[in-house]
Formats: structure tokens, sequence, C-alpha cells
């Protein structure tokens, strides 16, 4: 097998360099004759003991590196799945298998935590015909209390997560302005949009129902309101986004109100709270939602790939206006107004410039937030705290009158 892979080894090489699979260089051998000793395996031993792997590909020892570093990044609930996704979302490419490998390797603790933490989810009947045919929306309030809500869009038939935003309050107009327009701009118009029983999403259903004769398939209702738990494909996402983002968060709040060093009844603490943990919670729900679109869902696909191309009919941006034009219309329509944003707590600043100069003092002090994030879902809530009273004093310094 050696020799007759040896005569080969340049083409083998030059193959595999240009993009060509095992099964590829196997097809191109036959076809000129070559049968014994050529098998997909053999190929994949030979290549392997020239230590030589597919363009694109890590290398053990890479994949190493960048899972180690993934794993600062991400926390100790990531997965192969979701790490294989992780990788995939910056541009590395690995098979499950390896990724697992490395995953034991090079963080043992974090690996007997997944098992022994390990749950099973029992399959939903669900059905969803095509990308665009059901657009879910929902909210998560993990954090309510400390002034960080999350809201999400996934298609239903490809689990893409297709808008999401991190809010104060949840608000009509930021999940409209910040979720269901671009989600609609950048795919097309869904079907049917499916939400919980809430008032939040009473601007998003509006629209949905205005533009409802631009669909593919107009004889479905335009929208669905149901209880949470039947709202299928976002309950899946939640546990990722709680156990990656919710709760370390949460945990490094708890222990500051319990050991009482803050007070979330004074309005300016609840302010600069909310302000630093929705800033951070953006940062895990961005690798989040990037991890989970890249990942392999068995028996389904990779999102990204599943929604590739978006919905079958698109919108002309001028039919669908902005938060507040789209407000507008619904008071002349509905004859009621909706809610404006609101903040957590109360604004301190007097003016505008000792905003920008507390915000300035707070850069000075921690500069890359995405430190403090992959030392929160690390279990190190100390950065994370300190950052929280230095904004809090600084806040303070520069809102007495």
């Amino acid at each position: 097998m050696g020799s007759v892979l040896n005569d080969q080894a340049g083409n083998i090489v030059n193959m595999i360099n240009n993009g060509a699979t095992y099964s590829d260089v196997f097809v191109a051998l036959a076809s000129i004759g070559i049968e014994r000793g050529n098998s997909v395996s053999s190929i994949k031993k030979f290549l392997g003991s020239r230590h030589l792997v597919k363009r694109g590909l890590l290398s053990d020892d890479n994949l190493e590196v960048a899972v180690a570093s993934a794993v600062r990044e991400t926390g100790p609930t990531f997965g192969r799945k979701m790490m294989t996704g992780y990788l995939a979302s910056k541009g590395l490419r690995a098979a499950e298998r390896r990724v697992g490998s490395a995953l034991r390797l090079v963080h043992q603790p974090y690996h007997q935590a997944r098992l022994q933490g390990a749950r099973n989810f029992n399959p939903v009947p669900y059905n969803a015909e095509y990308f665009g045919h059901k657009l879910h929306m929902d909210q998560n309030e993990k954090l309510v209390m400390f002034g960080v809500t999350h809201v999400v869009g996934v298609d239903g038939y490809s689990n893409r997560v297709v808008g999401h935003a991190t809010m104060p309050i949840k608000n009509n107009l930021t999940i409209y302005e910040e979720v269901f327009r671009p989600a609609i701009l950048s795919n097309g118009m869904w079907d049917q949009v499916r939400v919980d029983c809430g008032k939040e999403f009473y601007l998003c259903l509006f629209m949905q129902e205005i533009l409802s004769a631009y669909r593919y398939n107009t004889a479905r209702e335009p929208y669905k309101q149901t209880p949470s738990t039947k709202n299928h494909r976002i309950e899946r996402l939640w546990p990722e986004i709680n156990n990656r983002v919710n709760y370390p968060i949460k945990e490094a709040l708890i222990q500051l109100t319990d050991q009482e060093i803050i007070d979330m009844e004074d309005p300016t603490i609840r302010f600069c709270v909310s302000n630093l943990a929705c800033q951070i919670a953006r940062i895990g729900v961005g690798r989040v939602v990037d991890s989970w679109n890249a990942h392999r869902i068995p028996g389904r696909g990779v999102p990204n790939a599943l929604g590739e191309g978006g919905c079958f009919k698109k919108i002309n941006e001028d039919l669908l206006p902005n938060a507040t034009v789209a407000a507008n219309m619904y008071l002349g329509e509905m004859g009621s107004s909706l809610t404006t944003p609101t903040m957590f707590g109360i604004y301190p600043f007097l003016t505008e410039e000792d905003c920008a100069c507390a915000e300035q003092s707070f850069i000075e002090e921690f500069p890359d937030l995405t430190v403090l994030y992959n030392s929160i879902i690390n279990n190190d809530y100390r950065k994370f705290q300190e950052a929280v009273m230095c904004l809090i004093n600084i806040t303070c310094r520069y809102s007495d009158p």
C-alpha cells in the first residue's frame, strides 16, 4: 500500500491542498487504475503518517492551542458540538471528535463537570417546512432584577438565530428596532411569527399583520401567540444562554448583594449595574449565537447552512419603517400608545459632558470588557465585581451636584 501511494504522493498532496476530500482522492486514483492499496482509510493513514492534513484543518497541536484559548473565552459549559461551532465561527475547522478529545486534554476539571451535569433533552414534535415558515421570538428575564433582558428571534426550520438584543427593560420599540426589523431586512418576510402572550411583541405583530400580503404563503395566519413552553425552538436555546451568560453574571452580582456591598434599591446603583451587566451580557450572547449558528444539530445540519439564502420573499426597506414611525402607525391604527424605551434606575448625570467624562474614566480603568467576560465565565468574579464598584464610584463622582 505504502509504495503505491508513495508513487502518487505529489498528486495526492496537491489534490488535498486544492480542497479535494479523501473520497475525491480515492476516486481519482481509481480512475487511473490504482486499486490495490487504494481506499479512503489508507489515504487518511498515508497522510497522517507524514503529518499532512487537509488545508484549513488544524493539526492536533494547533487544535489544542485553539481550544485552550477558546475555553478562556467561553468557560466550562461548551461541549464538543458548541465548541466546534465556536471554532467554526472564528474560521477554524476541526471534526467534533477531535474537538472533544482536545477539550478532555486541555481542561480535565471542566470536562468532568460537563459529564456530571449532562442532561438529555426529550425531542418535541415540531414542523417547519422551510426557512421563512416560522419566526419564533421570546424574551429571557433571568437577570431582570439586575436590569438585563434578552430577546431572541429564531427561524423554526433551520434553528438559526436571526436576531437578538439585550436591553435594560423589555420594550416594544427596542424589540422591533433591534430584533424584528433587522431580521426581516436581512432575511425577508416570514410566513408566521410566533410569540408568547406578553405585550412586549405588540409592535412586531402589528407590523407583521400590516405586511402580511408580502409573505410567501399568505394562507397562513400571520402570527400566533402561545404559552412560552410551546415556543419550542426558542426554549431549546435558552439553556445555552443561561449557562454561558446569565448564571455566571447573576452569581457575581448576588455575591455583592448578599454581602451588602451594593444596594439594588438605590437608583444610581441600579443604573450602573444594569449598564455594565448589559454590556458584558451582549458579549456573551454574541458568542453563544455565533457558536449556535455554526454548530451541527444532529439530524438537521448547521443552522447557518440551512438558513443560507434567507426567506423566499424579500421586502423593501421602505415598507418597514423605524421604531418611532411604526409606533406612530400603531397609535393611529389601534388608538393606544406604546411605552418608549426606559432605563433601569435613574439617569444620574446632569449633563452629557459629565456622562462622557465618566465613560472615559471607566474605559481608562477597564479598556477591554471581553477580559471581564472571560473571567466571569471561568468562575473568577473578582474582576467583574471590581468593575461594578469602579463604575458606581465614578458615576457618583461625576453626578454629584
